[in-house]
């Protein structure tokens, strides 16, 4: 499964020079937690233009694609498809007859468990640091008569996730709604929508912790986009080191001090081939 994303380096921006920060779309491999490729967002335009530029660098052959809200596109879908790989797209209120439509099919089928054509229910919980979190995913037959039926390329299914969490007496409900080509079957989307998360949860949010991407000043020439080329390569490399349990902040650091390791990283050292 490969999660799409965008991501601002925050303080890249050059207001002198009018430049905004550096946006930078990522494909990421959520079970080989690997950083497959970027592509900067022209200041002009935004990520709707950089995401099928990035798919088209990739092999996407067999693969499941996800995306978020603001890049589910008609466009982008078909970019998906030509390839040879299935989409999973959030349905947020930027589509709005669409995803009202889309609540109505699921209101009813959370009534009675029943709807036109199939449908697929799964369920998991899991407890962990206190939180317990109930997941429920419905996966039903995309009705032809959806707004824009026959513009999303071979849609066949709608999804639907309900996420409620438990910490102490506190719960609270999410409801999250998608399109996809994939036939009905709750429980591959609901793996493919949550390891979606992993490109913000194990790529986005340890660039920041471990890279400090947000805290970087460097905002000339080509420079910002390098740099975070530098930092997801060796974010891959941290992360594929398997014998030092530990997060990639302490394997980052651990590298810059002992030169055996360093070249463990790199896979460099011979003894341990």
């Amino acid at each position: 499964m490969i999660g799409i994303d965008g991501q601002a380096a925050r303080r890249s921006h050059n207001k002198g020079a009018g430049i905004g920060p550096l946006h930078l779309v990522s494909a990421w491999a959520s079970r080989n937690r690997l950083v497959l490729g970027q592509v900067k967002v022209d200041k002009k335009s935004n990520e709707i233009t950089a995401v099928p530029e990035l798919l088209r660098l990739l092999d996407l052959q067999g693969c499941i694609v996800t995306v978020d809200a603001l890049n589910t596109q008609k466009e982008i879908a078909n970019e998906i498809r030509e390839q040879g790989a299935d989409y999973v797209m959030a349905l947020k209120e930027n589509h709005p007859t669409l995803c009202n439509e889309v609540k109505g099919i699921f209101e009813a089928v959370r009534e009675d468990d029943n709807a036109d054509g199939l449908i697929s229910i799964t369920e998991s919980v899991e407890t962990n640091h206190g939180r317990t979190e109930t997941r429920r995913c419905w996966s039903v037959e995309a009705p032809n008569w959806i707004t824009g039926f026959e513009q999303w390329r071979d849609r066949q299914s709608l999804i639907l996730v309900e996420a409620t969490r438990e910490i102490k007496e506190q719960q609270t409900t999410e409801l999250r709604y998608y399109l996809s080509s994939l036939s009905p079957n709750a429980e591959r989307a609901g793996q493919a929508v949550r390891q979606h998360w992993g490109i913000k949860n194990s790529l986005h949010w340890v660039l920041d912790v471990a890279f400090n991407e947000d805290e970087s000043r460097v905002r000339v020439g080509n420079a910002p986009e390098n740099l975070a080329l530098v930092r997801k390569l060796t974010h891959n490399l941290l992360q594929q080191e398997k014998t030092f349990k530990r997060g990639v902040k302490t394997k980052r650091f651990l590298a810059a001090l002992d030169e055996a390791y360093l070249l463990k990283v790199l896979n460099l050292n011979p003894s341990d081939s």
